[in-house]
């Protein structure tokens, strides 16, 4: 009767639990490193390194997190921990974005009107805005992002508002800060002027309608009558046939602010003719006029836009009698939409803006904060009636006096305010400007020397700075940094440096409040201003982007004080920053210093739903971060990161979390086995040397290295996803399908100090270290408990975030090695399908069960197989092997096992029974427990 020799079997032992119940140990983890001081230690052991810094871009202190931050705020982390792996000392200052319209919106909402003063609406903020920032805070510290919490950067804290002045002053002392009346994005809901990255699009149907603008025959040159006259002659029409050119426009309110109309010089422009009337429009654009209107049109002669514009022709307007205007010119007209004439409100757009201003046009602009038209409209009966409500009416009196050829409704993505979500109109206001032509080349100069991440970002960027009209800054709003402007008793403002640095120094001490709360005259004169009658403060606040992109000198400069640092090694956020942050910081820097203040600009994409759709509460399908650590731990979530693609729209759904919860079993088991199977090892008395190890550890250890390889270049090149791959492909090919398979044998039967079993647990011990830090940034609450489970080894650290990248691995690499194992390999997969052949065929059980042989012609595979004919059988795991030389091509014969099974190792072999003390046992085995009796 056999035996049992379980107990003489090496077996896996290791308390590293298969359950990872990541939610409940997580939460351990982060109490250990609280408790340990683990960060802080760590910062100081990396001091005197040489430093890479990544700058946190500052999310919005005005909700919890959403899987776009965990998203963001992962790949910083995933960055940081690898960069301080790598020797450098990589410091995180997190900060937050505080001031802005979105916290004052909602504030304003909870006041009742008597307590909505400056001073109640800026302190109601702040306590909304730190509200948000501790809570934000501690979901960031869950995800296991590591910075100085204790110490972030704040937009509203007095040092921050001071060097925010600061940038300021030295734009006013550059003489690039200007009052001026243009037409800027105006928020009707929220009445202020707001940054183009502040607007969103969303589809909207307005009426288009195409408008008869009669030509005024009494022009002071005539050339409208000559060319009128022309016209009904060729017509056939009499002398009182009105004579019209077609313009086209989704914005009828606008309509009362038509100044000129604008045709494209080099257009081609065609008289045509019905029973009554006379037309001008774009030969391009006729046939839509033809379909609008259902009519058809005689052509009579044509005519170029630079023709109408150097001969004078003027217009009537269609429903202000007392009112007309002139054709001019302008490149941005186009024959792709519309009639090729484009009517022009300088108050309105701007492009009309800067062709109004080239012609000596005013941007008249007769609407209100609140969007409604005013007297000046000069339509008594629409004063006080909001634009998009006036549209109906202005298409209602066009068709009154026959100016409307047609109207149609008109499908389109419009901008809208990002936080009443009502639709912006562009206006004319006075705001206070930065003159972006001033330094637009520099910027556009430099960008070039940034490294762009994903190299599409340049583009972007270019794009952005490229088309970028003079910054509007000022905000009618007061949950902001004031600009520190005055006024005198005749309304002249007075802003000069000198008076602004020193309302900085003023706010680093007692914060911006100050502006609001002091008398008007009394803080003139703190700031060095004379004494004046009437003095006035304004109220205006800086656009927030103005705050944010004021980081590289509030935080990089001041808080990390390096030359070094500055500019900084990177940023990194959403493709959305290119009109915003990335766009905001590279302005102000190269405006005031000349200079980027990055070396590098990573940009990711959205989180999308599993179909691809933008997340949003209203749909339903927005995923809680929160939810998924509950239920599946912050290691899950950061997987997720690292297995995306960045450079895309990242998708997500329960069927994706699922897939990456199989893959992180798959991780986990892979180190649980190397650790079941070192438990008793010692590294510094069993290990051995490289030369001493057995062929097939050399082999893994030099995928290792390749692997480390791969993974270095990866992380350097932050391509995260490919990392995922190799590590992946690493642990499920590599090291489960074929290391740890022929291992088992070895690992289980053979002595554990012999040379065998010291050898595979050498190369299992460096593997498992390696594979823990290669980890360590993208799972780091897994890879500090599995470090605890390590055997002891002298010198390590107590936590592997301490630890050095394995960069040794490397050295490990023998490329000879890995091309004969390549063959092994592909012999091995041609013998694994002829057992399973055989094992479908209930011919043999598991391989071990099978002899193999391999009869194959004289030449280099039969001397292949004839040397390594050994090792290939340990790789197959079948008990034995032969080669046999035949004619013609390989065949490979697979059958039942002549021997008999060892009952400790389950190998069948030939000498199983010639021990006396186990008969049931192959010789192998029978010195093996032997051994184990002395």
């Amino acid at each position: 009767m056999s035996v049992n020799y379980k107990d003489t079997l090496n077996l896996p032992k290791t308390d590293f639990p298969m359950k990872a119940d990541l939610p409940n140990r997580e939460k351990e983890i982060l109490d250990r490193w609280k408790n340990a001081g683990t960060y802080r230690a760590l910062r100081e052991k990396v001091q005197n390194r040489p430093r890479f810094v990544l700058h946190d871009g500052p999310p919005f202190a005005n909700g919890e997190i959403h899987l776009g931050h965990v998203l963001n705020k992962t790949l910083k982390d995933f960055i940081v921990r690898y960069k301080t792996m790598r020797g450098f000392d990589a410091p995180y200052i997190p900060g937050w974005d505080c001031h802005g319209l979105p916290i004052e919106h909602q504030v304003m909402k909870t006041l009742k009107p008597e307590d909505k003063n400056p001073a109640r609406i800026r302190r109601e903020s702040a306590d909304f805005a730190q509200k948000f920032i501790d809570i934000q805070r501690e979901q960031f510290k869950r995800l296991g992002v590591w910075g100085e919490w204790d110490e972030p950067y704040l937009t509203m804290s007095p040092a921050y508002e001071a060097d925010i002045l600061r940038n300021f002053a030295d734009l006013v002392e550059k003489g690039l800060v200007y009052q001026g009346l243009k037409p800027v994005y105006w928020s009707t809901g929220c009445q202020t002027a707001l940054a183009e990255a502040e607007i969103e699009y969303q589809d909207r149907t307005d009426t288009a309608v195409f408008v008869r603008f009669e030509i005024n025959g009494s022009d002071t040159t005539g050339h409208g009558k000559i060319l009128a006259d022309e016209a009904r002659r060729r017509a056939g029409l009499p002398a009182s046939a009105p004579v019209s050119l077609v313009a086209w426009t989704t914005t009828p309110w606008t309509l009362p602010a038509n100044l000129a109309i604008a045709a494209h010089p080099e257009l081609e422009y065609l008289f045509i003719a019905d029973e009554s009337e006379i037309l001008l429009i774009a030969r391009a654009r006729l046939s839509e006029l033809e379909r609008a209107s259902k009519k058809s049109y005689k052509h009579l002669q044509s005519i170029h836009g630079r023709e109408l514009e150097s001969r004078g022709v003027r217009y009537r307007h269609p429903f202000l009698p007392d009112h007309g205007g002139r054709i001019l010119t302008a490149d941005f007209v186009t024959s792709e939409s519309g009639t090729g004439f484009v009517h022009i409100a300088p108050g309105h757009g701007q492009d009309d803006y800067a062709l109004g201003q080239k012609n000596n046009l005013p941007p008249f602009s007769p609407v209100d904060d609140r969007g409604r038209l005013t007297a000046d409209a000069g339509l008594p009966t629409l004063v006080g009636v909001n634009v998009f409500e006036a549209n109906a009416q202005i298409v209602v009196l066009l068709g009154e006096r026959g100016a409307l050829i047609a109207a149609e409704p008109y499908s389109h993505s419009y901008p809208h305010c990002w936080r009443s979500k009502t639709p912006i109109i562009f206006r004319s206001v006075k705001q206070w400007f930065i003159r972006v032509d001033a330094f637009r080349q520099q910027a556009l100069d430099v960008i070039p020397t940034v490294q762009w991440i994903p190299a599409w970002g340049r583009n972007r960027i270019e794009g952005s700075v490229g088309s970028r009209a003079d910054w509007c800054i000022s905000r009618q709003r007061t949950w902001g940094v004031p600009i520190p402007v005055f006024y005198d008793a005749d309304g002249k403002s007075i802003l000069d440096a000198a008076t602004v640095r020193r309302f900085a120094d003023v706010a680093e001490k007692e914060g911006t409040n100050v502006w609001f709360t002091e008398a008007d005259a009394v803080l003139a004169a703190r700031l060095g201003l004379a004494p004046s009658a009437g003095i006035k403060k304004g109220t205006d606040t800086l656009d927030v982007w103005i705050d944010s992109g004021s980081s590289w000198r509030a935080v990089s400069a001041r808080r990390l004080k390096s030359d070094a640092s500055h500019p900084v090694d990177m940023y990194l956020e959403g493709s959305d920053q290119h009109r915003g942050w990335f766009q905001s910081s590279l302005l102000l820097s190269c405006a005031v210093q000349g200079k980027a203040p990055f070396k590098s600009v990573l940009t990711h994409g959205f989180v999308v739903d599993g179909q691809g759709h933008k997340m949003s509460k209203s749909v339903g399908n927005v995923v809680a971060p929160e939810v998924i650590m509950k239920q599946l731990g912050a290691d899950i979530l950061r997987l997720w990161v690292a297995s995306s693609d960045y450079s895309e729209d990242i998708r997500v759904s329960k069927d994706i979390f699922d897939r990456i919860a199989d893959s992180y079993r798959k991780f986990r088991n892979t180190v649980r086995f190397m650790l079941g199977n070192l438990h008793g090892f010692d590294p510094q008395r069993d290990g051995l040397a490289a030369v001493e190890l057995m062929e097939s550890d050399r082999w893994a250890l030099s995928r290792l290295a390749m692997v480390t390889e791969e993974a270095t270049a990866a992380y350097d090149a932050c391509e995260f996803h490919r990392f995922y791959q190799v590590m992946y492909q690493f642990c499920v090919k590599d090291l489960s399908a074929v290391y740890f398979d022929l291992l088992k044998d070895r690992l289980y039967t053979d002595p554990a100090s012999s040379r065998s079993g010291r050898s595979c647990r050498t190369a299992l011990h460096q593997i498992c270290v390696a594979l823990i830090k290669l980890l360590a940034p993208i799972l780091p609450f897994t890879a500090e408990e599995a470090w605890g489970f390590l055997p002891t080894a002298e010198g390590r650290e107590a936590s592997v975030h301490h630890g050095e990248w394995p960069s040794e691995a490397i050295r490990q690499k023998d490329p000879a090695l890995e091309d004969k194992w390549v063959t092994l390999l592909e012999w091995r997969d041609r013998i694994l399908k002829a057992l399973e052949e055989k094992r479908e065929q209930k011919e043999i059980g598991n391989s071990l069960e099978a002899e193999v042989e391999l009869h194959t012609s004289k030449g280099p595979d039969l001397n292949f197989l004839t040397v390594e004919r050994e090792l290939l059988a340990l790789v197959v795991l079948v008990s034995k092997l032969s080669v046999r030389e035949s004619a013609g091509g390989t065949v490979i014969q697979v059958k039942r096992s002549g021997g008999t099974k060892c009952a400790r190792c389950w190998i069948w072999r030939d000498d199983v029974g010639q021990s006396a003390e186990h008969p049931d046992l192959c010789l192998r085995c029978d010195g093996a427990v032997k051994g184990l009796k002395r």
